[in-house]
């Protein structure tokens, strides 16, 4: 039986007075969420005060991206040692946003992968069509070479560490959301391109859909034999909507 994870993803969102009202929230709550393991995604300049709100809390906590180099001459760079400084359990890599705007490659995702394991961490391993790929019919073609990208790199057993995030980027943060049966659909194909390599790890890799979730849909959506819990957009941003999609699994 696999777990189910919940976790949100903030973006570029928030301010030290408004994470604190929203952790406070989250920690009143998460009493009620007995089915799901709960997680938040911050930006870094926010870890720490995160790592100390949530200290002792059954919620954990992660990161937005990493750097592929340990240190040096990396402007701007944010190293997976520095991250785990902060007593993060998760690193989201390959989310569609640094794809598209960062010009982050499948093979520049993979490496990621192995810094975020090397360094004691959790990769959340984001991947998804886009609407053109979508309505030309190559779904399973492009999210079938994100995830071979990892495998051919490191190997089956190495993916099993990590946890899966498939968002189709259409449904990012538009309000749109692939069916409860569209979703399954392209869970079990993931499952099913995993299981050519590694069936026990196909079998029990975490896959999370994460393609506007909320509330009002997350009960149909978990309730999908192939979709193991959600990466959380703006209704992470609001402890009510957050921990009532913890409760729907």
């Amino acid at each position: 039986m696999r777990n189910i994870l919940i976790a949100g993803n903030w973006k570029m969102n928030g301010s030290r007075a408004s994470i604190k009202e929203l952790l406070d929230g989250l920690k009143a709550g998460i009493d009620k969420v007995t089915n799901a393991k709960m997680a938040v995604c911050a930006p870094s300049i926010y870890l720490a005060d995160v790592a100390e709100q949530l200290a002792g809390s059954a919620i954990s906590w992660g990161a937005q991206d990493v750097s592929t180099e340990a240190s040096g001459a990396y402007t701007g760079e944010i190293s997976a040692s520095m991250i785990k400084e902060f007593g993060c359990k998760y690193t989201i890599i390959g989310h569609s946003e640094r794809r598209t705007y960062h010009g982050e490659t499948d093979e520049l995702v993979a490496k990621k992968f192995a810094v975020v394991l090397e360094a004691g961490m959790t990769p959340i391993f984001c991947i998804g069509e886009t609407l053109e790929e979508r309505e030309k019919g190559i779904t399973e073609e492009v999210v079938a070479r994100q995830v071979q990208a990892v495998i051919d790199m490191h190997g089956a057993a190495v993916l099993g560490k990590g946890v899966i995030a498939y968002e189709p980027v259409w449904a990012i943060g538009t309000g749109k959301t692939a069916s409860p049966e569209q979703a399954q659909d392209v869970h079990a194909f993931i499952r099913s391109v995993i299981a050519k390599a590694d069936a026990g790890v196909a079998e029990n890799i975490i896959i999370q859909y994460g393609g506007s979730m909320n509330a009002g849909n997350a009960k149909d959506l978990l309730s999908q034999p192939d979709i193991d819990g959600g990466l959380i957009g703006g209704a992470s941003l609001k402890a009510p909507d957050f921990l009532a999609i913890g409760t729907s699994a």
